[in-house]
């Protein structure tokens, strides 16, 4: 299933001109606050209409403003996850989720999840009695993604899902929508300000600034962009499919294998064999043109230097290809010129165990490793 949206609008001091396409899996629509992001989805939800645009999903026209075409909001077979849950009180949380399968009959052409199964994924058996008010912040937001998928959608829009809890539950959350994002068989539009988030669920990036569009494609290449206003010169760095080959209880690490070679990092709590996604900030790659000797760093990979670009004040961004896989490096621009860095150049990425955030690894998608 594909999304491509054209639109534009002006509300006072506010001016959106945006055009893009997204295919299966998660797309992210990325960018500050302020920046266009939930206008975007609101549109294509249909809760209004642009000046002008044509939004077209899976071959169908659901807008276009000079055809005088214009598919009712509750006719699109799209859903919504806003910032807050938005269950009915009255109901249990059986009976919301029933609300959600309610729509689904409207939609008998279209196939989806089992609740059963959306049950399972997201962890919310053993809430089924409750009503909204007995629910917590990171539980009632499952209860609404169940709704929303148990509403049998052609696409799944979350605006924010995550903004309104703390830490603990939004790595909850973060969980459950990576297993959905696999399972579901729907592209999901995600909306977000938050590189980690963006990092961990997104298989491809729009980046929005001021209701434009400032870059789109892959998430590991628009992420090592510190040209890039969300993005920035702090978060950038390389976005990585890896799969557990090994844990070792002794030393309590995992070693992970990938295009990129192997790592080590702390014990992760997955078996092996699973896919992980691994996001690995720039500012905690080192380079060495030789492999370094009596260094407690344990992570070296072998590469060359893909490209130098510029960075912020005295920094430049250094991206080395490893056997295919790209990492990026943030280096000030002495130390580049003092090791003679240049594209085609082999090189040494070093990076310390201890510097993986647990944010940064996610369910992945199983790379292809070529022998």
């Amino acid at each position: 299933m594909t999304l491509s949206v054209a639109a534009g609008l002006t509300r006072g001091a506010f001016a959106l001109d945006v055009a893009f396409e997204t295919g299966p899996g998660l797309t992210a629509l990325f960018g500050r606050s302020g920046s266009g992001k939930t206008t975007v989805i609101d549109l294509v939800a249909g809760l209004f209409r642009p000046d002008r645009g044509r939004i077209v999903l899976s071959g169908e026209t659901l807008l276009d403003t000079q055809g005088g075409v214009s598919v009712p909001a509750h006719r699109r077979g799209i859903a919504t996850v806003f910032q807050q849950a938005r269950l009915l009180p009255h109901l249990t949380v059986r009976q919301n989720l029933g609300y959600g399968r309610w729509f689904a009959r409207a939609r008998p052409e279209t196939t989806g999840l089992d609740p059963d199964t959306v049950v399972a994924i997201l962890g919310i058996g053993h809430l089924l009695a409750r009503r909204p008010a007995g629910l917590s912040g990171g539980e009632a937001q499952r209860v609404a993604i169940g709704r929303a998928l148990l509403s049998r959608p052609r696409l799944l829009l979350m605006d924010e899902p995550l903004a309104a809890l703390d830490e603990a539950r939004k790595d909850e959350i973060l969980s459950c929508i990576e297993r959905l994002r696999d399972a579901a068989g729907i592209p999901i539009v995600y909306v977000s300000h938050a590189v980690a988030e963006v990092a961990r669920l997104a298989d491809t990036v729009v980046v929005m600034e001021a209701g434009r569009i400032a870059a789109s494609g892959p998430a590991d290449a628009v992420l090592r962009r510190t040209d890039l206003v969300p993005v920035g010169d702090g978060e950038a760095g390389a976005v990585l499919d890896l799969v557990v080959a090994a844990h070792d209880a002794d030393s309590g690490l995992t070693r992970i294998d990938g295009r990129v070679g192997t790592l080590t990092v702390p014990r992760l709590s997955r078996p092996v064999g699973s896919a992980v996604r691994l996001r690995i900030p720039a500012r905690d790659v080192l380079v060495a043109l030789a492999p370094p000797v009596g260094l407690s760093a344990r992570n070296v990979l072998r590469g060359h230097v893909l490209g130098i670009v510029p960075s912020v004040a005295a920094t430049v961004l250094v991206e080395i290809d490893c056997n295919g896989a790209v990492l990026a490096a943030r280096l000030t621009r002495a130390s580049a010129r003092d090791l003679r860095l240049e594209p085609g150049r082999p090189v040494f990425a070093i990076v310390k165990s201890v510097a993986f955030d647990p944010q940064d690894v996610g369910r992945g998608r199983p790379p292809v490793i070529e022998i």
